[in-house]
């Protein structure tokens, strides 16, 4: 069932030529496996890591199209990709992992909540709005998180609604209202599946944001929670990725509310943030995972070697052109540190220009020493 992946005419296509599509290439070249790479920006991180490099829109039906005739395996970094050029390709036998009929639900915030609802899979109770015009007869709804279905990441594509006030400033298109979940902590669950359909999990993780680009700012693996909340983490989110029959990695991310319970907030069928602690952190990284499943090899090892946290490194405010890493030097005569960057050119507010891992024998001392990280190792331009 495995693909004869080590040949010179195997080429895995990637969909995505960002940061997570560059941290696979560099797993993808411990296996002697030639990558493709996909990507509307001439200058993306993978740019110059790929063997072959194709600048075009993988929203594009016949871009998507033309690539994966090339290729002998399909893949994604990025789930905001043109499915219907998958699902022609899978037809025609180029395997594609995820499948683009599950690409397709999880572009879809709704249809994603439905799912969860259809699977008694736990989640946020919301309702489904078409525009603004049903959005405002809504206020019994409210106060609650506007979320676009289609479109957003990142925090963007998501508002908080306090009242009825709110409504005048709502996205005019198809949305999901969620009631607001008085959460005491964000957790996420990286689950695999290959295409034996063998199951595995990373430890649950937890996610601090940083609450003015609501992005994560600190990630810290193990997460500090009872061994009850991370059992029931675990199990909701294997049940995630076997219900949806999904080959490849899913990033489940949750709330656990101030009564213990476990919601599901969203999932991501790739690699993702929450992950990025693995490469030196856990036995095997998420990509290496995420490439065993799609190559259908058995799961890897995911026990954690050592207590890590994660950083953002993200753009400084009121910088804005040719990124300089100010700090570097200081952080890296540091034990434990180790830092990624994602060869980005070019700082904007906020971007995300890399990360760091601070591994230690106990998750406080590399929490602290997170803290100094980002105190001292700034991106400027």
């Amino acid at each position: 069932m495995s693909m004869h992946f080590s040949g010179e005419h195997f080429r895995l296509g990637i969909l995505g030529g960002g940061q997570l599509g560059r941290m696979l290439i560099q797993e993808a070249i411990n296996l002697n496996i030639s990558t493709s790479v996909m990507d509307p920006d001439a200058s993306a991180p993978c740019r110059y890591l790929c063997e072959r490099f194709v600048h075009a829109d993988f929203r594009s039906e016949e871009e998507v199209y033309r690539f994966g005739r090339e290729c002998s395996l399909l893949t994604v970094e990025i789930e905001h990709v043109n499915t219907r050029a998958l699902m022609r390709l899978e037809a025609e036998g180029i395997p594609v992992y995820p499948q683009p009929q599950l690409l397709q639900m999880v572009q879809d915030k709704g249809l994603q909540k439905e799912f969860y609802v259809s699977h008694g899979i736990p989640t946020a109770a919301f309702v489904l709005v078409k525009d603004k015009a049903e959005l405002q007869k809504m206020g019994a709804h409210l106060p609650g998180m506007l979320k676009l279905r289609k479109g957003g990441y990142d925090g963007k594509g998501v508002m908080k609604m306090k009242s009825a006030a709110d409504l005048e400033m709502a996205f005019d298109g198809p949305c999901v209202l969620e009631e607001l979940v008085d959460f005491s902590m964000e957790i996420s669950v990286i689950v695999s599946r290959n295409r034996l359909g063998e199951l595995s999990h990373f430890p649950v993780v937890e996610m601090e944001f940083n609450p003015q680009a609501n992005l994560v700012e600190f990630l810290c693996s193990p997460a500090r929670i009872s061994r009850e909340t991370e059992e029931k983490a675990i199990a909701i989110a294997r049940k995630v990725i076997d219900k949806m029959g999904l080959v490849g990695l899913l990033a489940v991310e949750m709330f656990v509310t101030r009564q213990g319970d476990i919601l599901v907030n969203e999932i991501a069928p790739r690699p993702h943030n929450s992950g990025h602690q693995t490469i030196e952190g856990n036995i095997t990284s998420q990509y290496a995972q995420h490439l065993r499943a799609i190559l259908g090899l058995p799961p890897g090892d995911t026990a954690t070697l050592r207590p890590a946290v994660m950083v953002n490194l993200l753009g400084e405010e009121g910088h804005n052109g040719e990124a300089h890493y100010h700090g570097i030097e200081e952080v890296m005569k540091w034990p434990g540190v180790y830092v990624h960057l994602y060869g980005k050119k070019i700082t904007k507010p906020f971007r995300k220009m890399g990360h760091v891992t601070i591994l230690a024998d106990h998750l406080q001392e590399a929490i602290q020493l997170a803290g100094k990280v980002q105190r001292t190792l700034k991106v400027v331009s």
